[in-house]
């Protein structure tokens, strides 16, 4: 039983790590332009789908594939924005925004299941296959690399955040968008960007989960939007670190419940949203300035 608490947590914090990816995205898209985008979910299954055309029909490694998958989902997420999030204006503007990210989500879904069916897809690579050994189990190579990346790309966000030009004008619009304007900065064209950002992390989050999870089909995005939004709640709305540590919390959480009991493991899940909440109502990291936005 001890080993199998030990890779209960190990899967957990590694898996977590790539969950955090995609929480950060989902985050970042609310502290600039204060929406939850209900389509994150669906765009990881695009994501996953866009590796398992490449690797399945092209042939290209995973990791590799990320090269073109990235940047197209970058370019996906600024449609999206042109599209649908930024003609919304006034007093309603967050909640139609909620409607219009729903309505994109619903769109997605249409054309995969018109292109890929209902069936279930799976990636298959050999790193799912070959394993290290690690406290008296065996852990898949690809746990190790997706983890790796999930976090450089956690931390390649926060230096853009915190030490590049754009980064400042990213955290000047989280602020206030108001005086961001007064100073000269194209708020449209950073929530643009930023859009784009968040939308293109699902990219990896896609090709890991495409290729972890047994299968995926066009309908399993529910369940992934409901979870990041669990999590970046959990984290504090608009935090990136809180983000990250709250998805490594929830996911390790679950991973050792499910040793015990499957059924409850998904309620220990969002139980553990819960009690936290209690406690402490702008989650770990949250300060109520960032709900109040």
């Amino acid at each position: 039983m001890g080993r199998q608490i030990y890779e209960a947590i190990v899967d957990g914090i590694l898996v977590g790590a790539v969950y955090g990816l995609m929480a950060v995205g989902l985050t970042l898209i609310f502290g600039v332009l204060d929406i939850i985008n209900i389509a994150q979910g669906i765009l990881v299954i695009v994501g996953a789908y866009l590796s398992y055309v490449l690797a399945v029909h092209l042939h290209i490694n995973l990791f590799a594939g990320l090269l073109i998958t990235v940047p197209a989902m970058f370019l996906l997420g600024l449609v999206i924005y042109w599209a649908f999030i930024r003609p919304l204006r006034g007093p309603e503007r967050t909640s139609m925004s909620l409607l219009a990210s729903y309505a994109v989500a619903l769109i997605i879904e249409g054309v995969l299941y018109w292109i890929f069916t209902p069936g279930y897809d799976q990636l298959n690579t050999p790193l799912m296959i070959s394993s290290v050994r690690l406290f008296g189990f065996y852990l898949p190579y690809m746990y190790l690399y997706a983890a790796v990346l999930a976090i450089v790309l956690v931390l390649a966000l926060y230096a853009m955040l915190y030490r590049t030009t754009f980064g400042r004008t990213v955290r000047a619009t989280m602020q206030d968008q108001t005086s961001a304007k007064l100073v000269g900065i194209n708020v449209s064209r950073v929530a643009a960007v930023t859009f784009g950002i968040g939308v293109a992390v699902t990219a990896v989050g896609g090709m890991v989960f495409g290729a972890t999870n047994g299968g995926f089909n066009p309908n399993s995005g529910y369940d992934l939007i409901s979870r990041l939004l669990a999590i970046i709640i959990l984290g504090g709305l608009g935090s990136i670190a809180g983000a990250l540590a709250a998805s490594v919390f929830m996911i390790t959480i679950e991973s050792v419940v499910d040793i015990y009991s499957p059924n409850w493991a998904s309620v220990v899940f969002y139980a553990a949203l819960i009690i936290v909440l209690i406690v402490r109502p702008t989650g770990l990291f949250g300060k109520p300035a960032v709900r109040e936005q």
